[in-house]
């Protein structure tokens, strides 16, 4: 189905939806100006008028917000944020994407399928995954969509899309199609006049339109060649304004939740199967742990310590000047007078107290709650104390985390493969003409960034040795998992066998060949399980 033809309200996706993620996208940029001017009047809020299963009547609820209350005019804003929002999405994406993912071509595809997938994951696919991944934990979802520009390069591409900047469309779960839309740059920043570049998916096409409207709405239809940024799209496109793809087979965007179901939108039809941001259900604690944090700072501010000094203790600083007092003078002459009951002491210190431990303990307790209600284990935020320690202990002070990091694995591998197969199509199409590739999706291997150590890692292959329960070349790559050539592996096989004096039985050896040579079937630790 081709693009809008006539003005509507833009996006056309659900208030509520536009709100949360509008709230989540505050979060996430960090910024106590977006932040304040989000939640402005928002200090009271009522709830969307629901009818009361006891009184007949509308359930109004009052809710306090840190960040909707104004700053007083003339003062400055003591409002200080603790970006969690960031660390918790960034955290989200390296514990999927710190190491790249492997790409790896069925085993009875050609050669040049897997070198195909090497060179899109060398040319910078796992910085866009640690972006979408991000982007993703942050605002529910993520789209990744094949994108080609004869004048940036001569081979497709995988980009990014934010949830905020797409209208999918889903049939049974599945994508089906999708609608990308960007907020183009106009030479008069005054002008009311909002230009938007909408770019729509279907299966084998994509269809490109730019419009003119207003903030909330679409618009009129505009030619692609009225902005600088869309003009060179006008000689590519037909009469319908789409292209073809090359791939009639494949959507050339795939979209990857977070995490399902989104447990606010479950009865919003437009909604339904998006993804659900960690941010959901912890916007109250993150906005708590701000007015815990400045309160904090106030303190620090107000402890700082001031000296009430007498009048005698000040120097005049000439008519109209008023007076000063010099903080260096060591003498003073005092008063030839008697001092009255009630008189202030001659130099007064006032020092409050900085009440650090209720405000740490207070913060620390936000904040865990926080991490822990996103999915994740508080280890993962913090700082280590300096000791060493295995991948095991490492693994288990993080369990929580890494078993969200593997639910949401669940839904990266697929959204990585079918994306991965729609780039295979575009460059194996008319437009690339690359030949002999397997359109087959891949298979898709996510790293859980831990490794194990040297230590751990002889220890393991020692005990297989001595189990007799691994080849020689089997401990080799387990000990080396970053030899990828055979080559090196077999020499190292081989160095290990000589230089221990073992020998191996010949493969080709049957029958009573192979009764007379030491160790025939696998190689032994040397001197025998009785050493």
């Amino acid at each position: 189905m081709p693009l809008p033809t006539a003005d509507t309200p833009w996006p056309p996706v659900d208030n509520r939806v536009q709100h949360a993620l509008a709230d989540w996208d505050a979060w996430y940029s960090s910024e106590p100006d977006r932040l304040e001017a989000q939640y402005m009047g928002r200090g009271f809020r009522e709830a969307v008028g629901q009818p009361s299963q006891t009184r007949g009547g509308i359930i109004n609820r009052l809710v306090r917000w840190f960040w909707s209350q104004p700053t007083p005019e003339g003062e400055k804003r003591d409002k200080l944020h603790v970006p969690l929002a960031g660390d918790i999405a960034r955290t989200s994406s390296e514990l999927l994407f710190s190491e790249p993912p492997k790409l790896l071509a069925a085993e009875d595809a050609s050669g040049g399928t897997q070198a195909a997938l090497d060179t899109l994951m060398e040319g910078g696919l796992q910085p866009t995954l640690l972006e979408a991944g991000e982007i993703c934990a942050a605002l529910g979802g993520a789209y990744l969509r094949v994108v080609w520009d004869d004048e940036v390069s001569d081979r497709p591409w995988i980009d990014a899309v934010a949830a905020d900047r797409a209208v999918p469309e889903f049939r049974y779960g599945r994508l089906v199609a999708v609608t990308f839309w960007t907020v183009l740059e106009t030479e008069d920043r005054s002008d009311n006049r909002v230009f938007r570049h909408l770019e729509r998916h279907e299966r084998g096409r994509i269809y490109h339109g730019l419009y003119e409207g207003s903030a909330s709405s679409l618009g009129a239809v505009r030619p692609l060649a009225d902005h600088p940024s869309t003009a060179p799209l006008a000689a590519q496109v037909d009469a319908e304004g789409g292209l073809d793809t090359g791939a009639p087979k494949h959507l050339t965007a795939a979209y990857v939740p977070n995490v399902r179901p989104a447990r606010a939108w479950r009865h919003i039809p437009t909604a339904t199967y998006w993804g659900q941001s960690d941010f959901q259900g912890i916007e109250g604690l993150m906005d708590a742990l701000d007015e815990t944090y400045s309160s904090w700072m106030r303190d620090i501010q107000n402890g700082k310590g001031r000296v009430v000094v007498p009048n005698s203790m000040l120097e005049s600083l000439g008519p109209g000047q008023g007076a000063g007092w010099n903080e260096e003078r060591r003498i003073y002459t005092g008063l030839n007078m008697l001092q009255r009951p009630g008189d202030p002491a001659p130099l007064e210190v006032v020092q409050f107290e900085i009440r650090f431990e209720a405000h740490r303990d207070t913060c620390q307790a936000l904040m865990e709650q926080a991490v822990r209600q996103a999915g994740y284990s508080a280890g993962s935020f913090g700082e280590s104390d300096g000791q060493a320690v295995t991948a095991t202990e490492v693994k288990a002070r993080n369990r929580r985390s890494l078993g969200t990091a593997g639910r949401k694995g669940l839904y990266w591998k697929p959204g990585v493969a079918d994306i991965a197969a729609a780039f295979l199509a575009v460059l194996a199409g008319p437009r690339f003409r690359e030949s002999g590739l397997d359109l087959e999706p891949p298979t898709v291997e996510l790293q859980d960034g831990i490794g194990e150590g040297p230590v751990e890692l002889a220890t393991t292959a020692e005990l297989l040795r001595r189990a007799e329960a691994a080849s020689t070349e089997t401990l080799v790559r387990m000990v080396h998992p970053d030899w990828t050539d055979d080559t090196r592996v077999q020499r190292e096989v081989d160095a290990i066998i000589g230089e221990s004096g073992r020998r191996v039985a010949d493969p080709t050896m049957t029958g009573a060949e192979g009764e007379g040579v030491p160790n025939a079937g696998f190689p032994s630790d040397g001197g025998g399980s009785g050493g």
